[in-house]
């Protein structure tokens, strides 16, 4: 069975940095869209970062310039590389993996910026 399973999460302090992975058990990895989404409490989803599988990446507004999403085929994981982090990136984030009749989510990681 298909699914991702996130890690990395936690609480930083402003400015501080986080790595997240996430780790797929997927068949032909590499063809899927990768993105991560948060959620903040409160809030709707939003999408944060995307990569394509010709590793395109595109990012919300908010966080450019300060995440980077990457992949690593071979490790089918995709990564998160959060810098400069504020209190309102504090939200539940959320892995996901898109192809043509394939879309999956993992369960969610925390992460808390303090002020």
């Amino acid at each position: 069975q298909a699914q991702l399973v996130e890690s990395g999460g936690g609480l930083v302090q402003t400015g501080g940095s986080l790595r997240l992975s996430c780790a797929a058990s997927v068949p032909f990895f590499r063809l899927y869209a990768l993105n991560w989404h948060r959620q903040a409490p409160g809030k709707q989803r939003e999408l944060v970062a995307t990569i394509s599988s010709g590793d395109s990446t595109n990012y919300a507004d908010s966080v450019k310039g300060r995440f980077t999403i990457s992949r690593d085929n071979a490790k089918k994981t995709v990564y998160l590389q959060m810098t400069s982090l504020k209190p309102e990136d504090t939200a539940v984030y959320y892995c996901n993996a898109r192809r043509s009749g394939s879309d999956i989510w993992g369960q969610g990681t925390q992460v808390t910026v303090s002020s």
